[in-house]
């Protein structure tokens, strides 16, 4: 049924998909839903200074985000590489992926971060690293839609980690999504948005381990289904003291700064701060 539901959104033009994306968000806020009351505990924690009117705007905004990403995701994984960049309508920083030492694309979870990898594995070889899902059938179709071209996968584990390393030697780009709650083994407590949450250390060990210039990665997700501008902006997460809880603090500062620019267009119905938080 699942599969059904995307190829049905992965057929319409994007204007419609996310047209209907946004019904799904507006549903979602109108019904109380689960995804409501996650979007709203973490508005309310990371905005305080906003107010009720003003969160209740934020997390109906979100929402309809949330809804669209739901949409495209059909359209991203049922279409093909060459399509999906097709919906680029511009793109800011390309020339930072030519670099004579290592890059890392540090991919937050924002806007259309599926479509990044793709498009970008058409200029060259890309490994982004992944949280394999639980159920091996869907696991099975995930890589198949995910994993093609010169795009490749690479388990959350250490096996995984050997093959960016690989990747980095070889000069090849890898992605890495940093702002979810990785566990205690792979992770560490620092601020985001004033708060403390579980964040992946990875990133940075690789950075350091390698000299790599990381770069943020996002593609914002345009009104009225008019595509995606694809931004690669060069940040610095090396601190002088070169203490990781230092360099962590910094990658989620960055990634906070670009939350900020448009937070609507962020996941906020995940629970990034469950580590800390009662949700």
């Amino acid at each position: 049924m699942t599969r059904l539901i995307l190829t049905f959104f992965s057929i319409l033009p994007l204007r419609l998909n996310h047209f209907l994306g946004s019904l799904i968000g507006r549903y979602l806020y109108l019904t109380d839903s689960g995804s409501k009351l996650v979007v709203s505990k973490n508005i309310e924690t990371c905005f305080p200074d906003l107010s009720k009117i003003e969160q209740q705007k934020l997390i109906k905004s979100s929402l309809i985000e949330t809804g669209k990403g739901l949409s495209e995701s059909g359209f991203i994984w049922f279409n093909s590489f060459d399509s999906n960049a097709s919906c680029i309508t511009k793109t800011i920083g390309m020339s930072h992926i030519q670099s004579g030492q290592p890059v890392i694309l540090l991919v937050p979870h924002f806007g259309c971060w599926e479509i990044t990898g793709r498009v970008l594995s058409l200029t060259t070889p890309v490994t982004f690293l992944y949280k394999p899902l639980r159920n091996s059938s869907q696991e099975k179709f995930l890589i198949s839609k995910r994993q093609q071209g010169d795009l490749s996968m690479a388990t959350a584990d250490k096996k995984g980690v050997i093959k960016l390393q690989r990747a980095l030697s070889r000069n090849e780009l890898i992605g890495i999504l940093p702002d979810q709650d990785p566990g205690e083994e792979g992770g560490i407590l620092a601020p985001f948005f004033n708060h403390d949450a579980r964040t992946m250390t990875l990133l940075a060990k690789l950075a350091r381990k390698k000299d790599a210039k990381v770069l943020m990665t996002w593609a914002t997700r345009l009104e009225k289904g008019r595509g995606y501008e694809l931004n690669l902006k060069p940040i610095n997460i090396l601190s002088k003291s070169g203490d990781l809880k230092d360099d962590v603090v910094l990658m989620n500062q960055a990634i906070e700064d670009l939350v900020k620019i448009q937070p609507e267009q962020y996941l906020w119905n995940y629970k990034r701060f469950k580590s800390v938080i009662d949700y």
